[in-house]
This record gives C-alpha cells, structure tokens and sequence, in this order.
C-alpha cells in the first residue's frame, strides 16, 4: 500500500488531476514504485518497448535519437506512453540524474484511456496536445463563459412592426414593451432603434408621421444563436451598431443590445471602449494600462484564447489612440495635408496583449512637406499621451515623434532598406493603419515589389533563423527561458518570410502560417504543430504576466522553468521541438549559409 505522499503527488500532477475519483482510486491501487540509477537505459530504440507509464518524482531522464538528445524530463513529466501506444520502441530513454519515479501497468494505463480528458493529454499529435494544454492554468476568474452561445442572453422575443408604420407608432410600441429596438417587416428585415429616432428623426427636423422605412438600418446585423459572446463583441466592435438579432435557423428570435453584453463584463472591451470614448481629458489617462491587464486576465479566465484577447486590446488601442489625435488636433487645427498613424511589431500584427513599447510612426501626403511642423507637433502630443495612459517610449526611438516624413521620403526609405538592409526592411510588412486616410498603395507597391526578389526574401529569412529555441532543448529546472525572443520571435519572423514569399497581405502570424499552408510551403502536419505551438507560447507568456503584475514584478518575457507547472514544462518543449524541425525544413528551403 503506497503512503500518502505518492497519492497527493499523483493528484496534482496533469492528466491524474482530473481523473473521476473512482478511476483514480484504481490508478493508485495499480501504482508502483520504482529507483532507477543515473546512466541506465531503460528502452533502447528498435528493442522491447516499455510496458508501463512513468510519472518522474525525482531526477531527471534524456530521450534520446541517434545518439543526439531531444529533451530532458524533469519532475512531474511523464514518458512511456508513445510505447504503450504504438507497441514499438522508438527512441532511447536514459537516467540522466537518480531518478524516482512512480509507474503504472499497461492494462491500467488502457483503462484510463477510457476517459477523455486523461486519453487527450497522451494524443498522439503534438498539435492536439498544444491545443488542449493550457486549460488547466490558473487564470483570475470570470463570471460568465464567453465561448457560451450569445443566444443565451436573450431574454424575450423580438419586438416586431409592419413595413408601413411610422416613426410615432414605433416609438409608441418601443416605449410600450419598454424595448430599445424594434425589428420592421421588410425583406430583408430591418431594424429602428431609440439612437435613430435622435439621430435621423429629431435632429433631422423629421416628423412622427415619418415613415419607419425612412430611418430603419436594412438589413439588420444578425447573428446564429450559437455564435460564441465574444464573436458578437467583435461584430458590434467592427460594425459600429449597438444592436445585434439573433437567429435560430431562419428565423430572429431575439435582440441583444450592447448592454447586454455590458453586463457579461464589467472589465470586457465593450465597458473599456466606452470608458474610452468618454475620457475627457488627460488627467484620466493614468491607470489605463493596469485597467487593460485587468481586461486581458478576465478574458483569458473566461476562456478566449490569447490571439482573441490580443486582437481586443488591439482595438482598445486603436480606439485610444484615436482620441488622443482627436485631442492633438483640436488643439492645432485641421491638418494641412491627409497624414497616417503607423503601426508596426505586435501592434501592427494585432498581437499585442498587454501594453508594451510604443511602436509607431507618421506619414503625411508630399503636400504636407512644407508643414512639417504640424505633424512634429501632433506627434510629440500623441507620443506623450501615449506614454501618459503606460505605453512606455520605445528605447530605440522607433516612434513618430522621431520617425516622419512625406509618402515619397517613406516609400525612399523602404526601397533602400528592402535593397541593402533587409533586417531594417523586415518591420515594414508588419505595418497597418492606426488612423488617418492618407493613401498608402506607395508603400503597399514597394512592399509587394519585395517578393520578387529571391535575394532579398533569403536574407530576410537569414535573419529570422538567428532567433531559435534554447540549444538541444535542454530545459533545467534553474533555466530562464525568454517566451518572446526564443519562442515567438523565431515563429513570428519566419512567418513573415513566407507571407513575403507567397505575397499575402496577411499582417497577423496565424492568418501567414495560413496562406504559407495554402501555396505549399508547409505541410498540414507541421502547419499544425507551428500553429498550435503559437498558441500555447502566446497564451503562456500572458498567464506569466498576469503573474508577475499581481504580484507586483516588473514583467518581461523571461521565465524560469521551474515556476511552471509539470504541464506548462512539457508542453513549452513541445513547442520549442515544433519550432525547430520547422526551422530545419526553412533553412533546407532557403539555404541561408549560401548568402
């Protein structure tokens, strides 16, 4: 009978944790102990598969291939499972320190298969076991879950009105059944809202006799039933109303407002955007990066991956950053001439998920020239607001108070960078418009220009695999990993060389790895394992700096691996090998050591 220390270890160690009880009480009754010395082989590759799943207490085992290590298992990391899966054994496991571990039989480890959550951790894909891996780390808590269907938060029927009623008899209705909105009968439906009747009835001087169809939005912004509460954030943060129907099959079945989807957050992008809109000076932008943390952790605790919850803090940003020109301009007038707000690096890529340096710059038509100025003055505003609300200054002064200038002196700049210097060339296909209407195809046509130079996409993948997993993977308990520098990076910059390559417009990494896929350039199997691992080290590195804000840390991008759980551990070198053979095959395509 085994003492109750190998219990308790056993429960908190991933996939036992979340075992029935009745399957668990059975896994420990099945348990075995075992000591093994440092150097003994315990499977040899082509030989005897193992016959039992090993559950490391203490000590640590290399897994080796052909004489060269793959990675080194450390405490609460399992390994025996690809033997009892595919009764063959195909590497070598060797004790690289005395190791104690716990192990169970075949025929109980099949029984525990049975159970889906156990059976998941073991798939055999190391894109599955990514994509299901970080459910279990904590994360502050949420109330509402917003992968839930938006279906379930309407809470009465759609309020319906004939094509042919007017202005007056709709409002009577709304105020009647105490509603917002109400849907109009015509093909395709449409929708009147209180807004409108401010908007396009009374400040249009319009009358109640006014007929409904006159200021009715056609077709109303509909929604299935299903969709997920935060895709229906995102509709209403992309389309700019303020009412969404929702639809079970063919048929409206309800109305959801943007209060309604208010009250599932208090700290979710709706309430932020609105606080936001209403800030009315800069004395209120202090706090606003701890309020974002706040957002990205009660997003992330009610179970949106961390590439969604980026790609909301993005359009709190761009939202921000809006009215901070709105301010800077209404203090030095209109613009002499259309101008753009730049983004680049995560922001640009709408990757973003806590605030980081600025990253930006500012281009204004050739007109402008003669006021530059103007543009200096909006900038140096915007710059200083920016780092007012905690986007600190960049260090390397890659912000448009120090990066300006025409569309022609722009797209100078870009040909010459793509021509001799493509590791300054590389930020520029991660660009997007924050605000303005300056017309930038000048700078879209050089950009594209780019993909037709073979050298040029060369070097630019050169310098992407110069950022790498740590060496031979070896992760030790007392190692610090940078998640951005030797897990992101290497995956973000080499995307970038493909998107260049296949000539996609894509800016975000996934929506690249993606059109890389599509032209052939990688395999569905290492398309998923990259994608997933993606992912899993977004996501990780935000739970890590979550962390580190709550308690109080400064945050960077560096963890020790001992400060994660067993689980975070395996599946951080998941990733990295992921990576790596990745970047073994791009090196084989672009042949970098020839340049």
């Amino acid at each position: 009978m085994l003492g109750l220390e190998p219990v308790v270890f056993l429960r908190a160690t991933p996939p036992f944790h979340a075992l029935p009880e009745g399957m668990f009480d059975e896994a420990v009754r099945a348990l075995e102990v075992g000591f093994y010395p440092a150097g003994m082989r315990l499977v040899e590759a082509g030989g005897a598969p193992l016959e039992h799943l090993y559950v490391i207490r203490t000590g640590s085992v290399r897994i080796d291939r052909d004489g060269e290590t793959l990675q080194v298992l450390e405490e609460g990391e399992t390994f025996g499972y690809t033997s009892l899966l595919t009764r063959r054994a195909t590497l070598d496991v060797v004790v690289e320190q005395d190791l104690l571990a716990y192990r169970l039989p075949r025929s109980q480890f099949e029984r525990l298969l049975t159970d889906a959550s156990f059976a998941g951790h073991f798939a055999v894909g190391m894109a599955a076991r990514l994509r299901s891996s970080l459910q279990h780390s904590p994360v502050a808590t949420f109330q509402v879950d917003l992968s839930q269907g938006v279906g379930q938060l309407v809470r009465r029927p759609a309020v319906w009105i004939g094509a042919g009623a007017t202005v007056g008899e709709a409002a009577r209705l709304m105020r009647g059944e105490r509603v917002s909105s109400v849907l109009v009968r015509t093909d395709p439906p449409g929708i009147v809202t209180d807004r409108d009747f401010r908007l396009r009835v009374l400040a249009a001087g319009l009358g109640p006799k006014t007929l409904v169809t006159e200021v009715a939005s056609q077709p109303v912004a509909t929604v299935p039933a299903a969709t997920p509460i935060f895709e229906a954030w995102r509709s209403l943060l992309e389309s700019g109303v303020h009412h969404l129907a929702v639809a079970r099959g063919a048929e409206i079945v309800g109305v959801v407002t943007a209060n309604d989807l208010l009250r599932c957050s208090a700290q979710g992008p709706l309430p932020m955007l609105r606080a936001v809109d209403l800030l009315a000076g800069r004395e209120r932008l202090a706090g606003h990066a701890q309020r974002v943390a706040e957002m990205a952790s009660s997003l992330l605790g009610g179970g949106l991956e961390a590439t969604t919850v980026a790609g909301f803090v993005a359009r709190l940003d761009d939202a921000l950053l809006r009215k901070l020109i709105g301010w800077a301009e209404a203090e030095l007038g209109p613009a002499p001439a259309p101008y753009a707000w730049l983004l680049f690096g995560s922001e640009g890529r709408m990757e973003q998920t806590l605030l980081t340096d600025q990253d930006h710059a500012l281009a204004f038509a050739d007109e402008g020239a003669g006021a530059r100025s103007w543009y200096q003055a909006l900038a140096d505003r915007v710059g200083h607001d920016l780092e007012a609300a905690g986007f600190p200054r960049c260090p390397g002064g890659r912000m448009a108070s120090r990066w300006l200038g025409s569309v022609s002196e722009w797209r100078a700049q870009i040909a010459d960078a793509i021509e001799r210097r493509p590791a300054d060339a590389a930020i520029f296909f991660d660009y997007r418009r924050g605000a303005g209407a300056l017309e930038l195809s000048p700078l879209d046509a050089e950009l594209a220009r780019a993909r037709r130079e073979r050298l040029f996409v060369r070097r630019l993948a050169k310098g992407a695999l110069t950022f790498a997993p740590p060496a031979r993977l070896l992760l030790r308990d007392a190692s610090r990993v940078d998640l951005k520098l030797q897990g992101i990076a290497p995956i973000v910059y080499l995307a970038r060389c493909y998107a260049v390559e296949v000539g996609t417009h894509a800016r975000g990494t996934l929506e690249r790895l993606d059109a890389a896929r599509a032209a052939g350039l990688m395999g569905e199997g290492t398309h998923a394992d990259v994608t997933e691992a993606f992912r899993f080290l977004l996501g990780l590195r935000l739970r890590v700096q979550l962390r580190m804000l709550a308690e109080r840390e400064p945050v960077t991008s560096e963890v020790t691996v001992a400060s994660l759980s067993p689980l975070e551990r395996h599946r951080l070198k998941d990733s990295f090998r992921a990576i790596k053979r990745w970047q073994d095959k791009a090196a084989f395509h672009y042949q970098p050591e020839l340049l």
